[in-house]
């Protein structure tokens, strides 16, 4: 286990008097730091920089339009660097600004580039210091929170752990707050709806990620093949713990057949441009038999895209059964579904391929 991504959540790091929590971070820097030394390569995604302009513009409450968010996390931002930096700077480590969106994820040669960009970073011995581009991020191109774009970051550096810092100390039967009976779940094989259910829950008023967030996050991430821990970020010495095999919190096992880089990609970072309706026998030859997706086997086209873009295929209740990217804008699939592919030629004029969506080019869901 070389390569980590640490994601500390804004809770961790919010004070109520200075804004931003300078001993946690120096705590938290110095065992990244001894990591690192250690031989450990890690990416850091950190929350904060909304708190830290909340701090700085004397707000009580945090905003809630997009262009007050904007601007309170462009005041907090360079606040957020300067307290990584000049903690990191005592253990005689260099931290790098990263600033994401999801059209960053969402174009593939801005993907790679991004990948290019951490990696090399990390061969110089630099810490990535992750958040999402707030400043510019409208709601069209938001991750949601930083749980997600954790999870991407894991999987785009193909990192072997993804260990989420949070105010509670992992995932538990119940809510522990509402509930005395709640336990900690320690081992969680498979994320399965159940889990997904116990972690249902409103994320706090500073950050904007919950349980169910985190969960969904570990989900993506053990689909690469990623470890996930879920562990308390106020114990001292939680990093270091864990390297040493010590049990903390909750931890997700990930799965043994784990997506491919690319296939990554486009169940979770390209963003789809509408919906392809199957009929049953469709869905079958997806699910059951790992075909390609026919042009026969569509019964409607929802949406507006284009060749190579990403498209959910849905079956008659709505439900998502895979994605993946089509070879026929949506015009030229409303004039070619039901019909077979010997007949797209005749239809359209020419023919591209024989599947809509071929079967390298689909994730099932």
């Amino acid at each position: 286990m070389k390569r980590i991504v640490v994601k500390i959540g804004s809770n961790l790091l919010a004070h109520d008097e200075e804004g931003l929590d300078m001993k946690r971070i120096s705590s938290l820097s110095r065992d990244i730091s001894e990591l690192q030394d250690r031989g450990y390569d890690v990416v850091v995604v950190s929350s904060g920089a909304i708190a830290a302009g909340m701090r700085k513009l004397g707000l009580k409450t945090k905003p809630r339009d997009i262009k007050h968010k904007q601007a309170v996390a462009a005041v907090g931002q360079s606040t957020l660097m300067w307290a990584y930096e000049r903690s990191f700077a005592k253990w005689s480590k260099k931290v790098a600004q990263v600033l994401l969106t999801r059209d960053d994820f969402a174009d593939r040669k801005r993907y790679i580039n991004s990948k290019n960009t951490l990696l090399t970073l990390i061969s110089y011995r630099v810490f990535p210091i992750i958040n999402e581009n707030d400043t510019v991020a409208t709601d069209e191109i938001k991750f949601g929170d930083n749980d997600q774009l954790a999870s991407l970051v894991a999987s785009l550096i193909e990192a072997e752990r993804l260990v989420i810092l949070s105010d509670v100390d992992g995932l538990y039967t119940e809510d522990p707050k509402r509930s005395a009976e709640a336990k900690l779940i320690e081992y969680v094989e498979e994320i399965t709806p159940d889990i997904e259910d116990r972690a249902g829950g409103a994320g706090s008023g500073v950050g904007t990620g919950g349980m169910y967030s985190k969960v969904l996050a570990a989900k993506r991430a053990v689909n690469h093949g990623i470890l996930v821990h879920i562990v308390s970020g106020r114990k001292e010495g939680i990093l270091l713990g864990l390297m040493e095999g010590e049990k903390s919190g909750t931890l997700f096992k990930p799965k043994a057949e784990k997506l491919s880089s690319r296939k990554g990609w486009i169940a979770y970072g390209s963003r789809a441009r509408g919906n392809l309706v199957l009929d049953e026998g469709a869905v079958r030859a997806l699910v059951e038999r790992g075909k390609s997706l026919l042009p026969s086997g569509i019964v409607a086209v929802e949406g507006e895209f284009d060749v190579g873009d990403a498209v959910y295929c849905v079956d008659g209740q709505g439900r998502r059964i895979a994605k993946g990217l089509t070879n026929y804008a949506s015009s030229e699939i409303m004039m070619i579904k039901g019909k077979k592919s010997s007949e797209i030629e005749a239809i359209l004029g020419y023919k591209y391929s024989e599947e809509a969506i071929h079967r390298d080019n689909l994730v099932l869901l």
